[in-house]
């Protein structure tokens, strides 16, 4: 009887280590992400300072339709990484709009920055979220085409 109770023991405290592990890789996995972000590149800025950059020379080129247009276009996102995923998207929309000297972000602005700040892999579920809100992004084809 005391043999059975060992053993069960040691399984539970083998099977939480497993467990305990996993999420010590997967916390490790994101932190090990953003911290390739900071890194600083060949211009001395980080992808981090590049997107505060944009974001932050932008911001009065933002409309509160631009602002209601982005928040329905990072809205797939799991809400504990919307807003990171929305800074993102924000510097990419940015850099569009000063790119091209706009006078304010605009709807295509938006979605060109959407499709340029999206992972090549995300391509399908972007073109289905796209088409699910009627947004016109045929334009934008050679951008999911070319990365």
């Amino acid at each position: 009887m005391q043999g059975d109770v060992n053993t069960g023991f040691m399984w539970m405290i083998f099977f939480w280590l497993f467990i305990m592990v996993g999420f010590m890789a997967i916390g490790g996995f994101f932190m090990f992400r953003k911290f390739l972000k900071v890194l600083p590149k060949e211009d001395g800025k980080s992808k981090l300072d590049w997107q505060n950059h944009y974001v932050e020379n932008s911001r009065h080129l933002w409309t509160d339709d631009s602002k209601q247009f982005l928040d329905k276009l990072v809205s797939p996102v799991p809400a504990p990484f919307r807003d990171i995923a929305r800074h993102s998207i924000a510097a990419k929309i940015g850099e569009v709009a000063l790119n091209e000297k706009a006078s304010e972000v605009t709807q295509e602005h938006c979605v060109q920055g959407y499709i340029l700040a999206t992972p090549k892999q995300d391509y399908a579920s972007l073109k289905r979220f796209l088409t699910r809100e009627n947004i016109d992004y045929s334009n934008y084809n050679h951008l999911l085409n070319a990365k």
